[in-house]
């Protein structure tokens, strides 16, 4: 069996900061970033930049290429879809809504 909370807990942990948040939804909009293109709008230096690269490298999150001399970045949305997929997805509007409706339905009579 394989553990995928591990996994799991890695990416949670990781997307728990602020700062790596936002240095993913950076990601998003300009893939294949070097570490002094994502520090651009951070007040915080390259080094603090590149611990939170590597945690979220190490959670799965951002994949990285070398070219040259570079190290571009680029966001990896699978761990973040699954989870949706595990997580998220249980609790779309339709189950919410039959659960609520069933909520009141059960208020009502009572």
């Amino acid at each position: 069996m394989v553990n995928h909370s591990a996994g799991l807990d890695a990416t949670f942990g990781a997307l728990a900061d602020p700062t790596r948040r936002a240095i993913l939804a950076r990601l998003s909009e300009s893939p294949d970033a070097t570490v002094g293109e994502i520090a651009r709008p951070f007040a915080m230096s390259l080094p603090a930049v590149s611990k939170h690269l590597r945690v979220l490298e190490d959670a799965g999150l951002v994949v990285t290429r070398r070219e040259g001399r570079e190290k571009l970045h680029f966001l990896n949305p699978v761990p973040i879809r699954l989870i949706h997929d595990r997580w998220i997805d249980k609790y779309t509007e339709h189950r919410v809504a039959a659960l609520a409706d069933l909520k009141h339905g059960l208020e009502e009579s009572a």
